[in-house]
């Protein structure tokens, strides 16, 4: 992304980008990103995430201040929209980029998922929109026409067993961003989901079996997994004012993967692999 040629696509924007841990996660490529177009924004995360990650060289490379903040607390998600108006101002974009799952973490089936876990899957990783829209709307800190996005995924729509809750927590978090894309419509807020393809971060190493997820969506897609940088470019786009009206939408970006059949190599890999078995039989 260093050597990429910026539009100037958020010149004279400010933001609000949550869940950025490391280089490597997609909320940290699309704060270079939002930086090289040229938006101002402020830095969120939990103050554990902040302890383990390296926030600190995002925000000396980028020139923005950092907010810890645990959205599982509504008074602190409250103060730290306060805290945004009154030391930055109003802003024109809001990145959701929060999810985790004690579940998933443990590799507790799905059958026998913990319920206390799942509560905090559900807070964290989709209750955690609503509560973020609503005190930046009480705040009055959103300005008209601003562009909010989750980072969603497609065990939303479809099963993958190792996501466990997480598919729950995806869908429950494209719901919200539907309903409350239709009651802040009218001063042009939109409210957008992309579903990002299966993407080699800190956050996607701890799900078991990931590699495989990655290894099949990369097969499947037409072309191929996109990168963080590819999905940090895609959110500039709907960050930018050339989609005023694009808004309660899921937005695939995963190389064609949603829409594909089988891919043909793959057929004739599996077609051998199971001759391969039915032979040793």
């Amino acid at each position: 992304m260093g050597d990429q040629k910026g539009y100037g696509l958020l010149k004279g924007k400010k933001g609000l980008i949550f869940g950025a841990l490391d280089d490597r996660s997609i909320a940290w490529r699309i704060a270079l990103a939002c930086n090289r177009e040229g938006a101002e924004f402020s830095l969120s995360n939990a103050p554990v995430a902040l302890r383990l990650g390296t926030l600190d060289a995002l925000a000396e490379k980028t020139g923005a201040e950092i907010f810890p903040c645990d959205v599982s607390k509504e008074d602190e998600v409250q103060e730290l929209m306060q805290q945004v108006k009154e030391e930055h101002g109003k802003i024109d974009f809001m990145l959701h980029a929060i999810g985790m799952s004690p579940n998933v973490r443990k590799n507790t089936g799905y059958k026998g998922l913990n319920y206390n876990w799942m509560q905090q899957t559900l807070d964290i990783s989709a209750i955690s929109l609503h509560k973020i829209i609503r005190y930046a709307d009480e705040a009055d800190l959103l300005n008209d026409g601003a562009s909010i996005i989750a980072l969603s995924y497609i065990g939303a729509q479809r099963i993958f067993s190792k996501y466990s809750d997480m598919n729950d927590a995806k869908a429950l978090l494209e719901s919200i961003a539907r309903n409350y894309g239709s009651r802040l419509a009218d001063r042009g807020i939109r409210v957008n989901t992309i579903s990002q393809a299966p993407t080699r971060t800190s956050a996607g190493s701890g799900i078991d079996g990931f590699d495989g997820m990655y290894t099949f969506a990369d097969k499947m897609a037409p072309m191929g997994n996109p990168t963080a940088d590819e999905c940090a470019d895609y959110c500039v786009t709907l960050f930018s004012d050339l989609t005023r009206k694009v808004t309660m939408q899921n937005l695939y970006h995963d190389g064609g993967f949603v829409a594909a059949g089988v891919d043909e190599e793959m057929i004739n890999d599996l077609a051998q692999l199971y001759a391969n078995r039915e032979g040793e039989e």
